[in-house]
């Protein structure tokens, strides 16, 4: 990739590497912040600099905004199937780069170098679906009346934001890229300033797929980036994945300004376990939804409530959490203030009566970096902040109830609505609960169940501000507008009321 000024990313172990200076990619250039102003960007796994990326306001966003729309008549202009036919390139370009956007995602974010291979494979999967979008929104068209045809069009908004968090730097973007550049909008979008390297290297890829200049821009920088992408009046659309008290926020805001908003807050995910649940598939499967990616994703399970008699379930699932080895299968934790915090959560949890199980506290790999290793809390009251509190760790607390309806009554307690999961070996016992979570998600013996393209991505509740989900063709619609023409050509000679 020959762009003045960018340096492709060479780490491929767990060593640290320096990856230079992340620039804002503007209208097809590398340029800095207008202020010159710069945030550190830090390797979880050392607790070290590895590089600088431009802290930027609303002047920088203004010119993406500006690049954006001079791009944007030639990008609606181009036919559809030529819009995919970039991202098809972009795809094959992953695929050859999925190794160094995989280290590159562990570096920044702090993952293990399969949870970063596995995220960037499922951006790619959602890449794939973007593509096949030229023979999935095709309008309609039919005769209504003798003479009379209606016919609707998915036309673009036009400039569009998108604001993503640090957890997946690659996934999440695509899961409303590929939908917005289909569709023929141009794009602004803020990364996380704690990993902003593995989206410039897509974009990177992007301009080498043959995306014209100034329909993909980037701006790093943190809250004046975010309300300036909000507030411009030439953007029309924003979606945002975060915290809830961020995703309500930028909600009121652009709502109040008459923008079409999207935004994915948190979730406090509930695993419900029966006595009749299968140990070894119950163990493995909420061991790997509580801890994997360290915790740090809207779809962890955070609560295991457990019915009845489910001791040896209970116990399963604490030695297979005893097992996991920091570093090899549990990843650092994003910075030092989030290490605080969740062991604070352990801390209070421990002092209000918890059984720490598994302590996860104070641990290291090589004595440096930022860690806390699985920990499981036992006997959490329900209304306990280890209980309530989306921590954002690898933290499982366990609450005990009598029943399984109490068990849904503690899931749909809960603001949040994102996912929740039963597990059990009876059919019955699997409808019974699945029909009355509160949840947008659901898993039976899937503690994790983030659906697979097509089919959409969103919760409910406190876990989504605005209207449908964010992938699929929910995402797809939410990025254009549709016209409606009706067309009358010759006078009939048989009338009716839409003559």
């Amino acid at each position: 990739m020959s762009v003045p000024g960018f340096h492709p990313f060479t780490g491929a172990s767990d060593d640290l590497v320096q990856a230079g200076h992340c620039n804002n990619w503007i209208g097809g250039e590398l340029v800095d912040a207008r202020s010159g102003a710069r945030l550190d960007v830090h390797n979880p796994r050392h607790g070290a600099v590895m590089g600088t990326v431009a802290d930027s306001d609303a002047a920088d966003v203004a010119s993406a905004v500006e690049a954006a729309k001079a791009a944007f008549p030639g990008w609606k202009a181009t036919p559809y199937k030529e819009r995919a036919q970039i991202l098809y390139r972009l795809k094959a370009l992953m695929e050859r780069d999925l190794d160094r956007l995989s280290w590159l995602v562990s570096h920044e974010n702090g993952k293990t170098f399969a949870e970063g291979k596995a995220s960037v494979l499922k951006g790619i999967e959602c890449l794939e679906y973007g593509c096949s979008l030229p023979n999935m929104s095709a309008g309609g068209q039919i005769e209504v009346s003798r003479g009379v045809t209606c016919k609707v069009d998915y036309e673009p908004l036009g400039v569009v934001g998108c604001v993503v968090p640090f957890n997946f730097p690659v996934m999440v973007p695509m899961w409303m890229l590929p939908q917005a550049l289909v569709a023929g909008n141009t794009v602004v979008l803020k990364p996380s300033e704690q990993v902003p390297f593995g989206l410039l290297h897509l974009a990177m890829l992007a301009r080498e797929a043959g995306l014209p200049d100034g329909v993909l821009n980037l701006v790093n920088g943190r809250k004046d980036a975010v309300q300036a992408i909000v507030d411009h009046p030439d953007v029309k659309a924003v979606g945002f994945v975060g915290s809830t008290k961020v995703a309500s926020l930028l909600y009121a805001r652009g709502a109040s300004l008459g923008k079409r908003m999207l935004c994915l807050g948190g979730a406090k995910n509930h695993l419900v376990v029966v006595p009749d649940a299968d140990l070894e598939l119950t163990a493995q499967n909420v061991a790997a939804s509580a801890f994997g990616c360290a915790g740090q994703r809207c779809m962890a399970a955070s609560v295991l409530v457990a019915v009845g008699d489910a001791d040896a379930q209970v116990d399963a699932v604490v030695a297979e959490a005893e097992k996991l080895v920091l570093g090899r299968d549990v990843g650092a934790i994003i910075s030092e203030a989030a290490v605080e915090r969740i062991t604070g959560y352990i801390d209070q949890a421990e002092k209000m009566g918890a059984k720490v199980r598994v302590d996860g506290r104070g641990k290291q790999v090589d004595g440096k970096g930022w860690w806390v290793g699985p920990t499981v809390l036992d006997g959490v009251g329900r209304d306990w902040p280890a209980g309530c509190d989306e921590i954002f760790g690898p933290v499982l607390s366990i609450i005990r109830v009598k029943t399984l309806d109490e068990a849904i009554a503690i899931e749909n307690d809960n603001p949040y609505g994102n996912a929740a999961c039963i597990y059990t070996t009876s059919g019955f016992v699997a409808e019974y609960a699945t029909a009355r979570f509160e949840a947008g998600m659901v898993g039976v013996n899937i503690g994790v169940p983030v659906p697979r393209e097509p089919f959409p991505f969103g919760g409910w509740n406190q876990s989504k501000f605005g209207h449908g989900d964010i992938t699929g063709m929910d995402g797809f619609r939410f990025w254009t507008r549709a016209r409606k023409t009706t067309t009358k050509w010759a006078l009939q000679s048989d009338q009716n009321w839409m003559s």
